[in-house]
């Protein structure tokens, strides 16, 4: 408990025992009523206040106005015991709400301890300790065994393991060596390592993670919104209905006042939409909590409850089920030596960051002289175009060759060819592979025993690989030589398709992805590989990369959603039933207390189930 925690529990547990000396007293008029007044005051000053507060700021139908009212006319009717008790009883409805939300907050706060106060600058030979902020781009930083890594970067110095767990919510440990790139939030395991940063703390990703987190709880799903609405409207209507029932009655069938005026103040006491007000938000909240313990980093509680729907699930290829690891297989020169071809490749591809650039680049294996290389122009979903030495060279696929009208022959290996072109005339290609991920083949199965009922992938790939990928891991549907336009409309046309009721989720991980991953229901990125504007793009993170948490993500949305069901129609059976016999005379002040907060801690119970 926090300290204001502590302060309520001393509060209730004072006023529960003032309450039973004033019960326990034999007294009489004015002094029985001021011996009741002091555990009130004791228990329920600070829900008077608010009432006053809402009043003043014009919200004036809410929970801690239906508890001012109902207690203040218990008090009048002289109903002392059971006013005090139903404050008391509030209270600690309100103290279990505020721990239970804490352990939503704390399952969240862990993910929060990831970010590093200090970061060991060095310059000159010499260590500094400076805040994360302060570090540039290019400076080398020191990450001492047990410290956590402060900032993205790339080892330059030193082998060790990582904890990844607070980012992944994997246990094993990664290993990294000098050229393995490190991402801010791991915790460093026995090595020291030497860290050139590759990015600001503002774009770290620690900082990114923060800003998820941060803006999830305020995006809220349609249950939620629902509750706020439904709110909004039912607590006037029960405080007006409470009042129709304390005045009509008496006035047409001659009654006695006070007992409908108890039977007005049990009403309002049951009617309480405090069940449905607290426990659905944090139902949500908590599936938010426990997604992020497993490495899911969902954006808001709107995006649980469409991925709940999940009936259609659309994977980019390289690096989503894919390693994103390319590897030059195989070179096939025309007119022109292998190494030539390599080189004019290499020379094209040196400015470029892609994973397939990087294997030709690797594949070279010398240094790159920069300076021979002029007018490079990148040519989305088809290659790059540059000069060499004055010399016009087009590296890319089976689509720039047609598009220069070079005439290609295709290779028999399977892979991603790339071709090359020296002045309008064919130089020969590579084939470049790049393998399945350990899990991508369990993640499809894992969806389909979770009802998915179709799995279709898009890629920029040549026919020959996309259907080889696809037959290994068991696909429904695979497109390839897919420009990023057609990758919208393919995802635009599968929508169309949809079921009612159903739902499209796109998973990707590159910056071509983005604006397919916004056009989908939900957009899943991969959050360790991934580019940032997939990332920025996506409603749903997977910090570890691996697809096989597609399906635990969908199932964490179902159990939520499953959850929020159960508390809703709980609470509003119990409360119709019990406001009926409330309205007829046969429920006791006790008893409506028990239908207001002892519904609610029911729901509060059931809600916690979300963050397992």
């Amino acid at each position: 408990m926090d300290r204001r925690q502590k302060k309520t529990l001393a509060r209730i547990l004072a006023s529960g025992v003032l309450l039973g000396a004033a019960a326990l007293l034999p007294l009489t008029g004015w002094m029985r009523l001021a011996a009741f007044l002091l555990p009130y005051a004791v228990i329920g000053w600070d829900v008077l206040w608010e009432a006053l507060g809402s009043i003043a700021r014009g919200q004036v139908f809410d929970e801690n106005f239906l508890m001012s009212l109902a207690t203040i006319c218990a008090f009048c009717i002289g109903e002392y015991p059971e006013a005090v008790f139903v404050m008391l009883f509030y209270q600690v409805g309100e103290l279990f709400q505020s721990v239970a939300v804490g352990r939503s907050r704390r399952s969240i706060a862990a993910l929060m301890d990831i970010c590093p106060e200090t970061a060991n600058l060095e310059q000159n030979g010499q260590v500094e300790e400076v805040d994360p902020e302060e570090v540039a781009v290019g400076q080398v930083i020191l990450i001492r065994p047990g410290e956590r890594v402060p900032l993205d970067g790339v080892v330059l110095e030193g082998t060790s393991s990582l904890n990844t767990a607070a980012l992944t919510g994997e246990a094993l440990p990664k290993t990294v060596a000098p050229g393995s790139d490190v991402v801010s939030g791991c915790v460093n395991l026995n090595g020291v390592l030497r860290v050139r940063v590759t990015r600001p703390f503002a774009d770290s990703t620690v900082s990114r993670i923060l800003e998820l987190v941060e803006n999830a709880a305020g995006r809220k799903a349609r249950a939620e919104q629902f509750i706020t609405r439904f709110a909004r409207w039912y607590t006037p209507a029960v405080v007006i209905a409470a009042a129709l029932l304390a005045l009509i009655p008496p006035l047409l069938f001659q009654g006695l006042w006070q007992d409908w005026l108890g039977r007005a103040c049990s009403f309002l006491v049951i009617s309480c939409p405090c069940a449905l007000v607290i426990s659905v938000p944090l139902a949500f909240f908590g599936g938010i909590g426990g997604a992020s313990r497993a490495g899911i980093l969902v954006k808001g509680g709107n995006f649980l409850e469409v991925l709940a729907r999940t009936d259609t699930v659309v994977f980019d290829k390289t690096g989503t089920l894919t390693q994103g690891v390319f590897h030059v297989t195989a070179i096939h020169p025309d007119h022109i030596s292998q190494a030539q071809l390599v080189e004019l490749a290499a020379l094209v591809e040196c400015w470029s960051d892609h994973p397939i650039s990087r294997s030709i680049r690797e594949a070279y294996g010398k240094e790159l002289d920069a300076a021979r290389v002029s007018d490079v122009t990148e040519l989305p979903g088809r290659g790059v175009q540059a000069k060499v030495d004055g010399t016009q060279i087009f590296v890319g696929n089976d689509t720039l060759m047609e598009d220069i009208g070079v005439k290609w022959h295709p290779c028999h290996r399977v892979g991603t060819t790339v071709h090359v072109a020296v002045e309008g005339e064919y130089a020969g290609h590579l084939v470049i592979s790049d393998a399945v991920k350990p899990d991508a083949a369990q993640a499809i199965q894992a969806l389909r025993a979770a009802g998915v009922t179709k799995t279709v992938m898009l890629t920029g790939d040549a026919q020959a690989v996309g259907q080889a990928v696809g037959r290994e891991l068991g696909l429904d549907q695979v497109y390839a030589q897919l420009l990023p336009d057609d990758k919208v409309a393919r995802v635009e046309d599968l929508l169309r398709q949809e079921p009612p009721g159903g739902a499209l989720v796109f998973v990707g991980d590159g910056i071509n992805d983005a604006p397919v991953l916004s056009r989908a229901d939900v957009g899943i990125a991969m959050g360790a590989m991934g580019s940032d504007a997939a990332i920025e793009a996506a409603d749903v993170v997977l910090m570890d990369d691996q697809p096989s948490k597609i399906a635990v993500a969908i199932a964490i949305a179902r159990k939520t959603l499953s959850i929020v069901r159960q508390n809703i129609i709980f609470a509003l059976a119990v409360k119709a039933v019990v406001l009926v016999l409330g309205g007829m005379g046969y429920v006791s002040m006790w008893l409506a207390v028990f239908a207001d907060v002892g519904v609610a801690v029911i729901a509060i119970v059931n809600a916690m189930r979300a963050l397992k």
